[in-house]
């Protein structure tokens, strides 16, 4: 009990109330501007929170990393542009369902499932965070490296129909992940002498080009066509039915976020991921999965919340940063001379009690927020496009721009807007596209090892057991849908054979 005591103790602090409610708004606005995610935020408030009290200011990055996280999901929902990148397959559902007519009932389904995988994961961590360190512990390159494979097979039935196609956009996904500096050699790889492109592309530009910008000239080419605008009587709250409806996928969802949080280089992208697509796996109305099924919109909220208290894990227990936002929140660590690891959590158990009671303090914050302004934020439709539009587009330079100070990144976004935008024309989804980039660099490097640490025998990966039971279940990942298209096929043609002789 001494833990949650600590945290209770520093929620009673009316000053620390005040920094989860103010740092809560600052994240939850800032995560809804597409480019502007909880990276740059923190990496903002660096020379501020290195002045502040040590669990404070450590705390208060803890909040804007939670705030974001679920910010994200607003301009996923209504204008189909995820404000960070774990919002990306909070694209796929949450915005058919805005073109409904049911934009506030998307917003309180998020915002429920966010709060609530949130809170749950965060409740794991703070029994549970010396355990889970030790999880990460067995998880070498081996291990990564079939864990990547297994996100890979989700393309498989993840995204449209087309399982070509899909791979297809993961393989240029992967392709672009080779873009840069090869670490391990020296060699530069499809750089063709452009000094910007020596550290690779990162992913902030390209997800902003593809969405949205990619957006931005679908909408354009449809000036004729009427969008269909929320009303000021359709937003309403998630109904007791819709709770009844989502309440095993966010427990679901949120034990696959917990888990693939605590593993280092992951986070809420991979997790969303690989939660829409188990959600999917075993829904028994896969057909809606892309129209508008809350369950694919509760998935991944709440999975990519659950992995935002999961990240800190290795980032307190092992001194390794979960993602880049953790990396940021580990330097600000450093500088206040702080030093993460084992001896952390008996030597400063009040910084870890601030920490965790910050994040459980936003999640209820933002669901609080959330909920009053879920009407408040369904009215983004209402803007006109002409508008909308040129706002969303300068939001995303600027957020393209402010990563680098580099106007090749602009560059960058405008060529994948232009991309994203043929793609969707042809059939191509841009998510398997953003998958193999996020994943691609993942694959490369734990594979690199895995061949340093073998000498050269690949074939002693299989003899990993956590490495064999992901590439295993990559197997039934591809081969699944495959089977079950086939057996569809079969009954179909049994049924008809059956229905001529019966005539």
């Amino acid at each position: 009990m001494e833990p949650f005591l600590l945290v209770l103790q520093f929620l009673a602090d009316p000053y620390n109330l005040f920094i989860i409610a103010a740092g809560t708004l600052v994240g939850l606005i800032v995560g809804a501007l597409p480019g502007l995610g909880s990276v740059i935020l923190i990496a903002l408030m660096l020379p501020f929170v290195v002045r502040m009290d040590p669990t404070t200011g450590i705390a208060l990055c803890a909040i804007v990393y939670c705030a974001t996280t679920y910010g994200g999901s607003i301009t996923a929902i209504l204008i189909n542009t995820p404000g960070t990148p774990a919002a990306a397959m909070t694209t796929f559902d949450g915005f058919p369902m805005a073109q409904k007519g049911e934009a506030g009932r998307a917003l309180g389904i998020a915002t429920f499932s966010s709060a609530i995988g949130g809170i749950l994961g965060i409740l794991v961590m703070i029994v549970a965070t010396p355990l889970l360190a030790k999880v990460a512990y067995h998880f070498g390159p081996a291990e990564f490296f079939a864990l990547a494979v297994f996100g890979m097979s989700m393309l498989a039935s993840i995204s449209g129909n087309s399982m070509v196609k899909n791979f297809i956009g993961g393989a240029f996904g992967l392709l672009l992940a080779t873009i840069g500096t090869d670490l391990t050699t020296g060699i530069e790889r499809f750089t063709f002498g452009q000094a910007d492109l020596y550290e690779g592309i990162a992913v902030v530009q390209i997800m902003i080009g593809i969405f949205a910008g990619g957006e931005l000239l679908r909408q354009a080419t449809q000036t004729k066509v009427k969008r269909e605008l929320v009303a000021e009587g359709v937003t309403k709250l998630p109904s007791l039915q819709d709770f009844k409806a989502i309440w095993k996928t966010v427990l679901r969802a949120t034990g696959i976020g917990t888990f693939i949080g605590i593993l280092p280089a992951e986070g809420g992208k991979v997790a969303a991921m690989i939660a829409y697509n188990e959600e999917m796996r075993w829904s028994k109305n896969k057909d809606q999965f892309g129209k508008g099924a809350i369950e694919g919109l509760a998935a991944p909220e709440a999975a990519n919340n659950a992995a935002t208290g999961g990240t800190m894990v290795p980032t307190l227990a092992l001194g390794i940063p979960g993602g880049g936002s953790t990396a940021i929140i580990l330097t600000a660590m450093l500088i206040l001379g702080l030093r993460p690891g084992p001896a952390l959590f008996a030597e400063q158990p009040d910084l870890l009690a601030g920490i965790f009671g910050a994040m459980l303090g936003a999640n209820i914050c933002f669901l609080i927020y959330g909920m009053v302004g879920a009407k408040f934020f369904s009215r983004i439709t209402l803007i006109p496009t002409t508008v909308l539009w040129p706002c969303v587009i300068c939001l995303a330079a600027l957020g393209a721009f402010s990563l680098q100070q580099s106007m090749f990144d602009v560059g960058v976004m405008v060529f994948f807007a232009i991309l994203g935008f043929l793609l969707n024309r042809h059939g191509f989804a841009p998510a398997p596209i953003v998958m193999g980039l996020i994943l691609g660099e993942l694959i490369e490097t734990s594979l690199k090892q895995s061949y340093l640490i073998y000498d050269g025998n690949l074939w002693a990966i299989l003899q990993q057991p956590i490495a064999l039971v992901f590439l295993l279940l990559s197997v039934v990942g591809v081969c699944g849908p495959l089977i079950a298209k086939a057996l569809g096929a079969w009954r179909a043609n049994q049924a008809a054979l059956l229905t001529g002789n019966d005539e």
